[in-house]
């Protein structure tokens, strides 16, 4: 066996299309580089949310019998007070809460908020909404 030497003449030249240089550049390119983005060149927000946005948010409900309390989080993100939220849910009658619109910005930044029901078939219920 002898040991045989390869010189750049003994191979073909391999034909590549422009797709397949361009991405055999870039990829060499990119190879030894750390690509960093950043909102400079666009301009940067100097403002921060106030609060977190957050989901819906289930209703602990006080001696329950069928009654569900949900705030949906477009109500919590609208922030607009609601007058009378039912919470009928199974139950043969209903309650409604009313909900501030100070209360709806309590849920948002992840705090608690308790409402008392209207009062139907001689009771009412407690209401505690608890954001995760």
């Amino acid at each position: 066996m002898t040991d045989r030497v390869v010189t750049f003449e003994d191979h073909e030249p391999s034909s590549l299309s422009r797709r397949q240089f361009t991405l055999q550049a870039a990829l060499a390119i990119l190879a030894g580089c750390v690509i960093t983005i950043s909102d400079t060149a666009c301009g940067s927000s100097t403002t921060t949310p106030s609060s977190t946005p957050t989901g819906d948010v289930n209703g602990s409900v006080s001696a329950n019998h069928g009654h569900v309390a949900v705030i949906t989080a477009a109500q919590i993100n609208a922030g607009t007070g609601i007058v009378a939220l039912d919470i009928h849910g199974t139950a043969t009658h209903t309650h409604t809460l009313s909900i501030s619109q100070a209360d709806l910005a309590a849920l948002k930044n992840k705090q608690t908020v308790t409402s008392l029901s209207t009062t139907d078939s001689e009771h009412s219920h407690t209401v505690t909404f608890t954001p995760a």
